[in-house]
């Protein structure tokens, strides 16, 4: 009756979070529990279904030379009821916490260089409201830590001669450099020759709206010192260059008359402010934006930095509990398996078998437990992703990407299960060390009370 109870509150809090989400910031206890409680259910399911591979696993290996292997697998799969169901319901209640709470950080992050690489197009840009000199590209080609810069050219108010006031956003470009930021970025990318000119009509990329006006046909827009002829031939819903509106991309030196960047996007993860803003303050009013910055202020909030520190003291709490739960459990066994020990040395088995077996008992159950855990943490994802919403957690409402939806990390789901693994093991062989030093007749006598 308590695991039916169990299970039927795990499908309430699964349907309501999916019904409900979470991106008004209703939830209830209920909601919130949603992870643990398919981390429990998971468990009593594992404890209920692990005997079996085990069984099975150890037929083959009993027609084997060697009992090591046979021993090590029957006793995995014959424990007690209670030296199996407590590690197994705190591991795998612990990964699943761990999984969820590390994909959440995960995705929190991504969101993050995600709205912060949207609204500077690079790792830094040059904005001025007038041209820039020529010579600054160079100048800021040549510092430390830059890889690339792209001069672009824009104008806030195009004219598409279509008669609607609607804004756009022309942006004149140097095709090569343009292209190589776009495909780094993977804001809109294309290919140089795209925007090459071939004829008299210029190629242009265009968002859907301007796309939708300009029908695919050529037509004569303008001024930009003078009217020009273009044709979309490709349609991106991101450039670099705008973060957002509407936007039409060309080739600078297709438009009629010489036009002076009015843009710098500057690639390079390394690129330091401090040298950026002596080179735009020669250059007059220019402003320097860093995307370091520009992610720095989604941090600023409270509310931001401590729903954080929740989701990563969750994850670190979670990682405890599992290694706990492994102490305690071979602790709680250890003076059986040393009376066993003793009285298999009596047999012949000698100290290396011993503490081969001690070690080997142990890892079929952390290894269905480690499996299990990121089993279920990747199904808890799945299962939950379509009512969790990252996006105020991330973003605190600054900048727009859409709802952003909950993805499942691999680092979250294998490096806590793999990190059990190695801590069950190596716990296991220094239990197996200390019981082997001891001398047969001591093992024989542990547990005895007379």
């Amino acid at each position: 009756m308590a695991e039916l109870t169990l299970l039927v509150l795990t499908v309430a809090a699964v349907t309501a979070l999916r019904r409900r989400g979470t991106s008004d910031g209703d939830a209830d206890a209920l909601i919130s529990a949603a992870p643990v409680l398919l981390g429990v259910i998971a468990a009593l399911l594992l404890v209920r279904l692990y005997p079996l591979p085990l069984r099975l696993a150890a037929l083959p290996v009993a027609r084997r030379r060697g009992a090591v292997g046979f021993l090590s697998l029957a006793r995995a799969g014959r424990s007690s009821a209670t030296a199996t169901v407590l590690p197994l319901l705190a591991l795998l209640v612990a990964l699943t916490t761990v999984a969820f709470g590390g994909s959440v950080l995960s995705g929190v992050a991504d969101a993050r260089d995600r709205a912060s690489l949207a609204a500077i197009g690079a790792d830094a840009r040059i904005d001025a409201d007038r041209g820039l000199p020529d010579k600054l590209a160079g100048t800021v080609r040549n510092m430390a830590g830059v890889n690339d810069v792209a001069p672009v050219y824009r104008d806030f108010d195009l004219d598409l001669r279509d008669g609607r006031l609607d804004r756009v956003t022309l942006l004149a470009v140097d095709p090569d450099s343009y292209a190589r930021l776009a495909g780094r970025t993977g804001l809109g990318p294309f290919r140089a020759a795209e925007l090459r000119k071939s004829s008299g009509v210029l190629p242009a990329l265009a968002s859907p709206a301007v796309a939708e006006r300009l029908r695919g046909r050529a037509t004569e827009i303008g001024p930009a010192d003078g009217p020009f002829s273009v044709r979309v031939d490709k349609v991106l819903s991101t450039t670099p260059a705008v973060s957002d509106g509407d936007f039409l991309v060309v080739d600078a030196a297709g438009l009629p008359g010489r036009h002076l960047a009015s843009t710098l996007l500057i690639s390079g993860p390394s690129v330091a402010g401090t040298d950026l803003e002596p080179a735009a303050r020669a250059a007059g009013s220019a402003i320097v934006k860093l995307r370091s910055a520009e992610r720095d202020r989604f941090t600023t909030s409270p509310v931001q930095s401590g729903a954080e520190r929740i989701y990563a003291v969750a994850a670190a709490a979670g990682v405890g509990y599992a290694v706990l739960a492994l102490v305690l459990s071979l602790l709680q066994t250890s003076a059986e398996r040393t009376a066993l020990l003793g009285r298999l040395r009596t047999m012949g088995m000698t100290r290396r078998q011993g503490r081969r077996l001690l070690i080997l008992e142990n890892l079929p159950q952390t290894l269905l437990a480690a499996a299990g855990g990121a089993l279920v943490g990747w199904v808890a994802i799945l299962l939950l992703a379509p009512g969790i919403d990252l996006g105020r957690l991330a973003l605190a409402g600054q900048a727009s990407l859409g709802q952003v939806r909950l993805r499942a990390d691999p680092v979250s789901l294998l490096l806590p299960a793999l990190g059990v693994v190695a801590i069950a093991s190596a716990v296991a062989a220094a239990q197996a060390w200390l019981i082997t030093r001891r001398t047969t007749t001591t093992e024989l006598r542990v547990g005895d009370t007379r």
